[in-house]
C-alpha cells in the first residue's frame, strides 16, 4: 500500500456518485512543500536557495517563467532544468493523460442546475462540475445572483440536480451584504 501512494499522483480525488450521494475519497495534496525535492536527487542547499526566493511549494516554481526562476542566486540554468524535470516527477504536472482517463474523468462529473430551466437547457443540463465556468456581462445582469444560487444548488441532493456538496463563496469585491 505504501508504494502504491508514493507513486500516485500528489493530487487525487475521488469522486463517486451513487443512490446514497456523492462519496469523495479526498487524497488531496495540492500543495507539496518543495523539500520534496530531495527525494529526486535535488540538494538540500539549492532547496533553501529557492526557499529564499520565495518559493515554498513544488507548484510555485511552474508560476514563474524560466528567466524569472533564474534570478535565484547560485542556481545555474542547467540546475533549473534538473530541478523543474524533479518537480514534474514529483507532481506528476505535464504528463500525458489518455483518453480512457480523460472519458472517466468526464464520466464523474455532474452537472449542477442553475435554478433555471432554459438556461440550464442552453448550458446542455446545467453547471458542469470539475471544470471552470466564467460568467461576465454588463453591471447588474445577474452574474452574483447566477453565483448566489449556484453555492445554494451546489449543496442540493443530486436528486435535485444539485453537486451534494460544500462550498466556499469568497466576495473579493465586497458586494455580498
Amino acid at each position: 500500500m505504501e508504494t502504491e501512494q508514493a507513486n500516485a499522483p500528489a493530487s487525487t480525488r475521488d469522486v463517486t456518485a451513487g443512490a446514497e450521494g456523492i462519496s469523495i475519497d479526498d487524497t488531496d495534496s495540492t500543495w507539496v512543500d518543495i523539500e520534496k525535492l530531495q527525494e529526486f536527487a535535488i540538494n538540500m542547499t539549492d532547496i533553501k536557495k529557492l526557499k529564499e526566493h520565495g518559493f515554498h511549494t513544488i507548484q510555485s516554481l511552474f508560476m514563474w517563467t524560466k528567466k524569472q526562476l533564474l534570478a535565484t542566486k547560485g542556481i545555474s540554468e542547467a540546475k533549473m532544468e534538473k530541478i523543474l524535470e524533479a518537480a514534474a516527477k514529483c507532481v506528476n504536472i505535464l504528463s500525458f493523460r489518455s483518453g480512457t482517463e480523460v472519458m472517466q474523468d468526464k464520466q464523474r462529473m455532474i452537472k449542477i442546475t442553475t435554478g433555471a430551466k432554459e438556461l440550464d437547457k442552453l448550458l446542455g443540463g446545467g453547471i458542469e462540475t470539475m471544470q471552470i465556468t466564467e460568467a461576465h456581462g454588463e453591471f447588474r445582469t445577474g452574474k452574483s445572483q447566477l453565483a448566489h444560487t449556484l453555492a445554494v444548488t451546489a449543496q442540493l441532493p443530486l436528486e435535485s440536480n444539485g453537486g451534494n456538496g460544500k462550498v466556499c463563496f469568497i466576495d473579493t469585491e465586497n458586494t455580498f451584504r
